[in-house]
């Protein structure tokens, strides 16, 4: 190798090394392309609190570990719009989920909008509706909350969810029965240990299909509505909640919602019209 070709070889590579050592840096900042989700980005992962339910929120195949629901379906579609990775922060119920809030365990979670959880974290406008009823056994009288809601009445709720807490404030005589999942709710109503079980009219009139002679009241005690939630008081919390925010609003008008909870076949369910501009 003559003198030439050898200083020549020596600056190529050292070209090669400053090249590399600020592609890489360039290439992050134009995926960046978002500064509200740059952390996220530079992250490479989308943390989403899930709470194991029901399909209104997710549900888990015990034999493959598949999750599925309305809930999982819209982190999926988030993670692919950013184009990062979909990690689900997994809790045994919804009413769980606000507590990695507070220890910022994940960027966004998909929950039932309620006035006790706006201590622990920011939401969106809807993006899903429903109402909150009873299921009743065969042959009870209950038509509706009211008659429902009496002295020596037990009424089952899942444990912490924003039903039990709606239920906390609204119920004046009835005894509220807190169980740690849908099943236990079931087998009480079954048993007669309960009166009645309260959740989403979605989760209940799925419910009924399993629990014969059961029906779920045309009655609701409470109209509800799901909503994005992102954790409050940590770095980026504001630029998360608008960046999930508009995702949203596409996602409604663009019908994805409408075909998430159609897949999930949630009779009982729709999509929340359109956010009123500031």
């Amino acid at each position: 190798m003559t003198r030439q070709t050898a200083i020549s070889a020596a600056l190529g590579c050292g070209l090669l090394i400053a090249f590399l050592q600020f592609a890489a840096p360039i290439a992050a900042a134009e995926q960046v392309s978002d500064p509200r989700i740059a952390d996220i980005v530079r992250a490479g992962k989308v943390r989403v609190g899930i709470g194991l339910a029901n399909l209104v929120s997710g549900v888990k195949d015990p034999a493959t570990g598949e999750l599925r629901g309305v809930a999982v379906d819209i982190a999926r579609a988030l993670a692919a719009r950013i184009k990062v990775e979909l990690q689900p922060v997994e809790y045994p119920r919804p009413g769980l989920v606000l507590e990695g809030a507070r220890n910022n365990a994940w960027d966004v979670a998909f929950l039932v909008i309620d006035p006790a959880r706006a201590a622990d974290a920011d939401f969106s406008a809807p993006y899903m509706e429903s109402d909150f009823t009873l299921l009743v056994p065969a042959g009870s009288a209950i038509r509706n909350f009211a008659e429902a809601d009496q002295p020596g009445a037990r009424i089952g709720v899942p444990r912490g969810d924003a039903v039990d807490l709606r239920l906390t404030r609204i119920a004046k005589q009835a005894e509220l029965v807190r169980v740690d999942n849908q099943a236990a709710g079931a087998d009480l109503l079954r048993s007669g240990r309960i009166n009645a079980y309260a959740a989403p009219r979605p989760a209940l009139l799925g419910m009924s299909a399993h629990l014969s002679g059961s029906h779920v009241l045309d009655d609701s005690f409470a109209t509800i509505s799901f909503a994005a939630f992102v954790p409050k008081g940590h770095e980026g919390h504001a630029g998360h909640l608008a960046y999930a925010s508009e995702f949203l609003e596409e996602a409604k008008a663009s019908g994805l919602i409408k075909s998430f909870i159609e897949r999930a076949g949630l009779r009982g369910m729709k999509v929340a019209p359109p956010a009123k501009s500031n």
